[in-house]
């Protein structure tokens, strides 16, 4: 990427095909993570002093970062389902990025909760799993083995990422410094996931106008395990229900963009 004329790389200055085949490429996918990767081996400075923990906060960490655990584990299998699904080589290989930034997820989640004293990190996982998050991914999976791209792409892309984008930026807010840059290069992902399938899937939909409808059940569908896991996750945060952020605001956001709020 670059070069002597450097405007002559700002994508959003190329047309629709080489706006896709520039911003859904691994070198601009490495410029984009380069930065939090490349000095932070755990997903964070080295140099940061940890924070030490009452037993009660600790406890709560930890039930969120096994559930964190889950919904990026989901991504990771759908994404690479999904890069066998693609119409188009530019598709495929921004699912090929997708999931090595899931990967990555789940690595320095898990390797957060292994900090925190955590010795057996998959039986944690599995007990303190939402269970809304397992129908979640039951239902996302399902979408990617039945060979339904777009369907998949709406519960990973623009229902799960928005979700995730939501509640990682509130608890960024309030973590741990550790923590908190940890959530900061996962968010940055997660941006550029959502904007992946809300592009993807308004093009798909400006030439099957039809498709809204199944998609529009798929939201009717998942909608009640999308809001669960909101509420779970801010209790797990320490909030009584009154203090509860606006849960479905960006949610509502990207269905609308969609066409889909009805």
């Amino acid at each position: 990427m670059g070069g002597a004329d450097d405007e002559a790389w700002e994508p959003h200055l190329l047309e629709e095909d080489d706006f896709l085949r520039e911003v859904q490429s691994f070198s601009f996918w490495f410029e984009a993570v380069e930065g939090y990767l490349e000095d932070r081996p755990m997903g964070f400075d080295p140099d940061l002093t940890d924070t030490h923990f009452e037993p009660a906060e600790r406890e709560q960490l930890i039930t969120l970062l096994a559930n964190y655990c889950v919904g990026e584990t989901a991504a990771l299998e759908a994404s690479s389902g999904l890069v066998r699904l693609a119409a188009n080589n530019r598709s495929q290989i921004f699912m090929a990025t997708q999931a090595a930034d899931e990967a990555r997820h789940v690595e320095v989640f898990r390797r957060r909760l292994a900090a925190l004293g955590v010795s057996d990190v998959d039986e944690v996982i599995a007990t303190r799993a939402n269970p809304a998050l397992i129908e979640f991914r039951r239902h996302l999976l399902a979408f990617v083995d039945e060979g339904q791209w777009d369907l998949a792409v709406f519960a990973q892309n623009v229902l799960l990422e928005t979700m995730e984008d939501t509640v990682f930026r509130f608890h960024q807010s309030t973590a741990d410094p550790v923590t908190a840059q940890i959530l900061e290069g996962v968010v940055a992902d997660e941006r550029r996931h959502l904007g992946f399938g809300e592009n993807d899937l308004g093009r798909r939909l400006a030439r099957d106008p039809a498709r809204r409808h199944d998609l529009a059940q798929v939201r009717m569908d998942l909608d009640p395990l999308v809001l669960n896991s909101f509420e779970a996750t801010y209790r797990d945060l320490g909030l009584r229900r009154d203090e509860f952020p606006d849960l479905g605001r960006s949610y509502l956001e990207a269905v609308e963009r969609l066409g889909l709020d009805t």
